[in-house]
């Protein structure tokens, strides 16, 4: 069985009061929301913390102006999910929480929490015998990328679903530090890099994601996985799409699980700008979106594969934009 290491556990009452505890533990401290992904990896000593921070303090509520949508990092992804207002007019972002882990895991795991999910990769998400065994990784205990031995960086992957429907539809966190309170878009939140994956400082508390309304906006995600639970995305499509009509006048594309940050397809968006969704169309958008996509044998299935799918994740994105415009038929 594998258990947790002993920690200290401290319950700041504020976000700034958290950061600053964070500044003064330094990298032996991780903050702690629902801790779905964080608690595994301590018990296969994918860390080495000695203290806890938590984040129950944080608020739940979903705040619903005339334009913006202020979602607190603290709300749950069950409740993103099935939040009437988000399914209205966020509906990919609402699917996108629907679909991380499982049921039981969602009740648990917070929006901030999906934002900030570590990196993943085969040879790293094993016990510490395993990885002892293969003989550690670059991201951890090791000098070398198993995945690709002759790279100086690593290649785990991001695989947050809810990452890159907030990046297509040009979110904004809100983060609060030991010195103040700043705002940065989603998509300046990661790094790509496996090991320095996140942008934000240690010692910053993600503390809510703000999204902008628009009644011509329609957006997407596609997931794909091995199974219909728990597992985390093999490629996965986020699209925001702004019409006039049935002609898109801008579109953002944003893939998952294909590199070590979520992965803006930036030709596919701008190919698609002043078009009509025709069949041939998001055929040749998704064609666009597939070849910035670089994913490596470090996750679920094979890698040629996935990169094939990564076309079709994309096709059936946009195809299902175009059946909320009345489909391929006009």
């Amino acid at each position: 069985m594998l258990r947790l290491p002993r920690v200290r556990y401290l319950q700041p009452k504020a976000a700034r009061e958290a950061a600053a505890m964070a500044a003064e533990h330094g990298a032996r401290a991780m903050f702690v929301a629902g801790g779905t992904d964080l608690l595994p990896k301590l018990k296969r000593r994918q860390f080495e913390v000695d203290t806890l921070i938590g984040l129950d303090f944080l608020p739940r509520s979903v705040r619903n102006g005339s334009v913006d949508c202020v979602i607190d990092a603290g709300v749950t992804l069950s409740v993103a999910s099935r939040d009437p207002h988000l399914r209205d007019s966020f509906a990919g972002y609402a699917e996108a929480a629907g679909l991380v882990s499982s049921p039981p895991l969602r009740n648990a795991g917070t929006i901030g929490g999906n934002l900030c999910v570590d990196t993943r990769c085969n040879y790293y998400d094993m016990t510490h015998e395993w990885r002892k065994a293969a003989g550690f990784c670059l991201k951890k205990d090791g000098d070398i990328c198993l995945v690709a031995p002759s790279s100086p960086r690593c290649w785990a992957v991001s695989s947050s679903d809810t990452a890159p429907m907030a990046i297509a539809l040009e979110g904004v966190v809100s983060l609060t530090g030991p010195d103040g309170e700043r705002e940065l878009p989603v998509e300046a939140l990661y790094r790509d890099d496996g090991i320095d994956y996140m942008a934000k400082q240690p010692a910053e508390v993600v503390t809510s994601l703000r999204l902008r309304a628009a009644p011509n906006l329609r957006t997407a995600y596609v997931k794909l996985r091995r199974r219909g639970s728990i597992d985390f995305p093999i490629a996965g499509a986020a699209v925001a799409a702004w019409l006039d009509g049935d002609t898109v006048t801008r579109c953002r594309v944003a893939l998952s699980a294909v590199a070590s940050h979520p992965l803006e397809a930036r030709a596919a968006g701008a190919f698609l700008a002043g078009r009509k969704l025709d069949r041939e169309t998001v055929r040749e958008a998704a064609e666009l979106a597939a070849k910035p996509a670089k994913p490596l044998d470090n996750a679920d299935l094979g890698h040629f594969w996935r990169k094939r799918m990564v076309r079709v994740v994309v096709e059936e994105a946009l195809g299902r934009i175009s059946d909320q415009t009345g489909g391929f038929g006009g």
